[in-house]
């Protein structure tokens, strides 16, 4: 039968629509030959509806996942109902490099993917089409949104001047780990260490000199403890650290590590180098301590005694 001038005017426009349209449209017979491939596929992959048609799809595109596409054609085939997969369930089916200015950041286009069943004049379905949406922006700025909230999650709970974690954050895991000794009765131990002399420098060399020294201070402590020890800045010249599964001398050979490495270093600042020493405190859990606080204060008696005895010096109490 004829087509009409209307219906013949109807399919240029439908097909010229298709064409041009902003998202991809592959349409898959059920061996996954390509029957059709709009302009947005030709654009972003450089190949052409001529010279892609009928070639199977996994043939052209290694990448693809075959298996997990198989599976999701075949179930759409068979329920003769569409299935929606979205840019954070799989970043991409197709791996075309992004060429959004506003998302140039990222290095491919995130797409959101539609299957849906094509039916023939029985009633059966005999291809899929693929309808891919360039959803890049949406993805950069919601993982953007993301990190930037695990660096204000990282500096709600870190110190700024020395990337150890602040007091509070600090406090709440030597509250957790006396209750999982009170839980358990694994062995821990608590420290306390502070800058000896801390105050000459500040005035001598003034603060900027000052915070190279905590800043030092912090970064020997990090070096020599476990990933799984906690150190922390407890305030101005003075740091914890929490030492699970340690007994008191096991943490006495960690804190001897850690003052002498600092006795022995220079920090270089832009005044002068500076020399300087710490003294340290060490309380080993046991049931004597009510709370947490309690088990903080035998730490901090011990650092008293430390400095006491005359600074630059480990005590266990």
């Amino acid at each position: 039968m004829a087509m009409t001038d209307f219906e013949a005017n109807s399919f240029h426009w439908l097909v010229d629509m298709l064409e041009s349209v902003e998202v991809g449209l592959v349409v898959l017979d059920l061996d996954f030959r390509v029957q059709a491939w709009n302009g947005f596929m030709e654009n972003h992959s450089g190949i052409t509806a001529s010279k892609i048609r009928n070639q199977v799809l996994f043939d052209v595109f290694p990448d693809i996942p075959k298996a997990w596409l198989a599976r999701k054609v075949d179930a759409v085939a068979l329920l003769n109902t569409r299935a929606f997969t979205s840019w954070e369930q799989r970043p991409y089916l197709f791996r075309f490099r992004n060429t959004r200015p506003i998302t140039g950041t990222e290095e491919y286009m995130f797409q959101n993917l539609t299957i849906s069943p094509l039916s023939g004049v029985t009633g059966e379905v005999e291809k899929v089409c693929l309808m891919v949406y360039d959803v890049t922006d949406i993805a950069s700025s919601k993982r953007a949104l993301e990190r930037a909230n695990e660096q204000l999650a990282t500096l709600s709970m870190t110190d700024r001047l020395t990337g150890l974690l602040n007091r509070g954050t600090w406090e709440n895991l030597v509250d957790a780990e006396f209750e999982r000794y009170r839980r358990y009765g694994h062995t821990t131990s608590l420290v306390m260490l502070d800058i000896d002399h801390f105050k000459p420098v500040n005035d001598s060399h003034g603060h900027l000199a000052g915070d190279e020294v905590i800043k030092h201070t912090a970064s020997i402590t990090r070096n020599a403890i476990r990933q799984s020890d906690s150190a922390g800045r407890y305030g101005g010249e003075e740091f914890g650290i929490i030492l699970p599964e340690t007994d008191a001398e096991g943490a006495r050979i960690i804190c001897e590590r850690i003052r002498e490495s600092i006795e022995l270093s220079v920090v270089e600042t832009s005044v002068a180098p500076i020399r300087y020493t710490i003294s340290i405190g060490i309380a080993q859990l046991t049931d004597e301590p009510e709370n947490y606080m309690q088990w903080m204060q035998q730490a901090d008696e011990a650092l008293y005694a430390a400095k006491e005895a005359g600074r630059n010096r480990v005590v266990v109490r």
